[in-house]
């Protein structure tokens, strides 16, 4: 008898939040501006694109849970600073790296007012491929994922999501040695349709 109850009572608890929950689905695409912060790459951002699909959880009130699943492009390049550490990948022309990273945001949303929406959360992104022309593999000098926090704003119009966020990683992607951190940052802005 306690576990019936108490199976009726996490039933009641569980299905009371999701009883007036409102679920869409959509798809988003935008620019990915990002940089690699270290003292090995140039300090300055560099225009790529993301895209992929998002889901919709609000709560009937003001807050709202939005998971997304992400395909997101950075680059960056190797500085000039370094020119004598990195010289023979400089002269080869292997300075810049692009990294492809499945990105997985899960973030909580809060309507202020209007249109007008909060949102924040963490991020694991997976590193899919890197380009091969950074020391000759990229993979080798890149982890293989990453924890980020986000945070942003978002603008819903009927079914039309308009929305800027920022990204700082937090932690070290540098694979190759702990002299210097590598740290991806980004800054997004993004275009969506809720169905």
């Amino acid at each position: 008898m306690k576990i019936l109850r108490f199976v009726l009572l996490t039933a009641a608890i569980c299905y009371t939040p999701f009883a007036h929950a409102q679920f869409h689905i959509g798809v988003k695409a935008g620019a990915n501006i990002n940089k690699i912060a270290a003292k090995s790459f140039k300090d300055e951002f560099s225009f790529n694109y993301l895209l992929g699909g998002f889901a919709e959880i609000n709560f009937g009130g003001r807050l709202g849970l939005h998971p997304e699943i992400l395909f997101s492009q950075s680059s960056s390049t190797l500085s000039n600073d370094y020119k004598d550490i990195y010289n023979d990948i400089i002269s080869s022309g292997q300075s810049k790296a692009k990294l492809n990273y499945l990105s997985i945001p899960i973030l909580l949303n809060a309507k202020v007012a209007g249109p007008l929406h909060l949102e924040a959360g963490p991020q694991y992104s997976i590193l899919l491929n890197s380009s091969k022309n950074f020391l000759q593999n990229g993979k080798d000098a890149f982890k293989s994922g990453e924890f980020s926090l986000a945070g942003g704003i978002q603008l819903q119009f009927s079914r039309f999501r308009l929305g800027g966020r920022y990204l700082i990683g937090l932690d070290n992607i540098n694979k190759i040695d702990n002299k210097d951190e590598w740290k991806n940052q980004a800054i997004q802005i993004s275009l969506g349709v809720a169905f």
